[in-house]
């Protein structure tokens, strides 16, 4: 048991999560590799959310309050770290999530669609059972997504997403959002939007966001989008971790 004095705690606590669902099969093992590489990152961050990350959450929002068929992906290290948190999001926004696996087994689909609905999800796609749809640029497996899913959308928020679909995705016309705490992966610089944090603060902050957009007209949303520039986001991001560690920012 990690004690909750312990300086690393929250770092060990997600750890542990990411664990388990290896241990219950909802995680494949590379999926640890990515957990870790991500927590280094993170650590170069402070392990806060930056008012970068914050510029961006708000710019997702937007993009999501305005969308026509948004829709959540959700691959293992999401499902193991935030279920709840991607439920949340998904039924105060009202739009589906869709399981997409790089190491795509069924029993793996079943397992996380479980961990989904017991947490509340009310529609959950990407399964064996319903149909699929082909999307273009890609080859085998990963070109396989739900018609009805992230084939329709035009607006998708992929946490922890590869380059190879973000890539794919964007040139098929979708709004991409990602949360990638690396801002020099290619998911990062292809992606419309991208949330350089830990999704386990970006997607809290994302709902909180989402409800005190809510109201908001449409002309103050597009506003906040065309306000938004990724590319000097990430810049900024890159600024910011190189100022902590040259001491500019103590």
């Amino acid at each position: 048991m990690i004690h909750k004095d312990h300086p690393r705690y929250e770092s060990l606590r997600l750890r542990a999560k990411i664990v388990d669902a290896y241990k219950n099969g909802i995680l494949a093992d590379s999926g640890m590799i990515a957990h870790g590489r991500g927590e280094a990152f993170d650590y170069l961050l402070g392990e806060q959310s930056t008012e970068n990350a914050k510029l961006a959450v708000e710019a997702a929002a937007a993009a999501l309050l305005l969308a026509e068929h948004p829709i959540i992906s959700v691959n293992g290290n999401t499902a193991a770290l935030v279920p709840d948190k991607i439920v949340e999001l998904s039924n105060e926004l009202d739009i589906p999530i869709e399981i997409n696996l790089f190491y795509r087994t069924s029993d793996r689909v079943l397992k996380i669609e479980k961990l989904l609905r017991d947490h509340g999800a009310k529609t959950v796609l990407g399964t064996d059972h319903e149909k699929k749809a082909l999307i273009k640029g890609l080859e085998g497996p990963r070109s396989s997504s739900s018609a009805e899913g992230i084939y329709k959308a035009d607006v998708v928020l992929v946490p922890l997403e590869d380059g190879d679909r973000a890539e794919a995705l964007v040139k098929n016309g979708k709004l991409l959002i990602t949360i990638d705490l690396n801002p020099l992966s290619r998911t990062a610089k292809t992606s419309s939007i991208t949330i350089v944090d830990n999704i386990v603060r970006a997607i809290p902050n994302l709902i909180d966001t989402v409800i005190n957009l809510s109201q908001t007209d449409k002309v103050t949303l597009h506003q906040i989008i065309s306000n938004f520039d990724n590319k000097e986001n990430i810049q900024s991001s890159l600024k910011k971790i190189s100022k902590k560690y040259t001491g500019e920012d103590l």
